[in-house]
């Protein structure tokens, strides 16, 4: 009896969390495109904006009937105990608990990716093409998918089946033991991400002598930021948006700038982008978001194992005894609404983060400069000037655009 009570506890967190997700995205797509702010009047007009919302509406539509699709399917599975049934097929051709589990998730997947595959290609090549985006070859996308799958296999199989030894091993200990591991492979990751995992996919080059990089050195020289690892990365191989980032620490650190960010931007723009990269590390954001993402993680695990061991947690997916792999797909769909409660929590603090970082680079080297970087990224990826506060308030990680040139401007940041 509790078994079905705990299915139809999923199916109503599960309905729950898809009419608040997508309640959210409709209050924001229905909010009216504003007039051009005097701020931008110099780099967007009324047409680009009401381009922008095409695009906007477009996105919108599209990650609706995804996410409905996925929703759908989800609910019957859980509903009709699909999960269940693979699990009971899967015990048919093996005993080992380890291996077992590894196939479940294995079987999931693969179906999970063939069915993702058709709106991810025509996302790519119908959406991003339409609106000037994409720059993604076919070969390049089936290049793409074959080495993502061979570092989930790699990455993701071997985490999994650490996970699934020290379950099987230590018992509902597990937490405390993986939360270790998980700590030290998300402080890997961060030191030798440009190393070792970006390569696969793009191309990194040292930024060439000139301009540019004398402007960068001198003023990460400055701030007392000893910077010699400056990087270009072949982000127009896939799409003409830009970005840059940071990664690694103390001597490993690197400064990654897209092509296509130094294509669009002048010098003086691309150093108050990097001063602000600088501010994140220097207001230690950097240490203090891998930290909170490193107790984010001990959360779940414990809460984890709390669940691991439920009997009536694999009946109510639909299997007929107790299965860890199932016990882990019924937690993830439990956790949500904790992992959204959380994720509003981090996205505050992301936001807090940004306004700091913000006001580092005005100090240390001009919010003018950054100001109009922050414009011309925003036009030219068609970026939503006018969010809706609630839908701000949950999916934001960055401050709305109005806001940060509010402060980098002294301005109003109203329309």
């Amino acid at each position: 009896m509790e078994a079905i009570w705990i299915k139809y506890l999923l199916l109503v967190v599960l309905t729950i969390s898809f009419i608040f997700d997508k309640s959210l995205s409709y209050l924001n797509i229905k909010r009216d495109v504003p007039f051009v702010p005097d701020t931008l009047k110099e780099y967007v007009d009324r047409k680009k904006l009401l381009k922008s919302k095409e695009y906007q509406t477009t996105n919108y539509r599209f990650g609706l009937l995804t996410s409905t699709v996925s929703f759908t399917l989800t609910f019957c599975f859980i509903y009709f105990g699909f999960f269940g049934w693979v699990d009971d097929w899967l015990r048919n051709l093996v005993d080992n608990p380890i291996l077992l589990s590894l196939l479940f998730f294995a079987v999931i997947f693969i179906g999970s990716d063939a069915l993702s595959i058709p709106f991810d290609y025509y996302q790519t090549f119908r959406i991003e093409e339409k609106y000037g985006f994409n720059k993604t070859s076919k070969n390049t996308y089936i290049s793409d998918k074959i080495k993502g799958y061979f570092l989930s296999i790699l990455i993701g199989g071997g985490l999994l089946t650490v996970l699934l030894t020290l379950i099987n091993y230590m018992g509902k200990g597990f937490w405390w033991q993986f939360w270790l591991v998980s700590a030290a492979f998300m402080v890997f990751v961060n030191l030798f991400y440009t190393a070792l995992i970006l390569p696969l996919f793009n191309k990194l080059t040292p930024l060439e002598d000139g301009e540019l990089k004398s402007k960068i050195i001198e003023y990460a020289q400055s701030v007392g930021f000893p910077l010699d690892n400056i990087f270009v990365i072949d982000g127009s191989k896939r799409s003409s948006k830009a970005n840059a980032f940071f990664s690694g620490f103390g001597k490993r650190k690197k400064v990654v700038l897209y092509d296509t960010l130094i294509d669009q931007h002048t010098p003086d723009e691309l150093v108050a982008v990097l001063a602000h990269e600088i501010g994140h590390y220097k207001k230690k954001h950097v240490i203090l978001g891998m930290i909170a993402s490193i107790l984010q993680v001990g959360i779940l695990l414990y809460i984890l194992s709390l669940f691991i061991f439920s009997e009536n947690m694999s009946l109510a997916i639909g299997g007929s005894q107790m299965a860890i792999h199932l016990n882990i797909i019924g937690f993830t769909m439990l956790f949500s609404p904790i992992s959204t409660v959380l994720g509003i929590g981090m996205n505050i603090l992301s936001r807090k983060n940004e306004f700091e970082a913000d006001e580092f680079a005005k100090m240390t080297f001009a919010g003018k400069p950054l100001a109009e970087a922050l414009k011309t990224l925003s036009v030219n990826t068609l970026s939503n000037i006018n969010p809706h506060p609630w839908y701000v308030f949950v999916n934001y990680s960055h401050p709305p655009l109005l806001e940060r040139l509010s402060k980098l401007e002294d301005t109003d940041p109203t329309f």
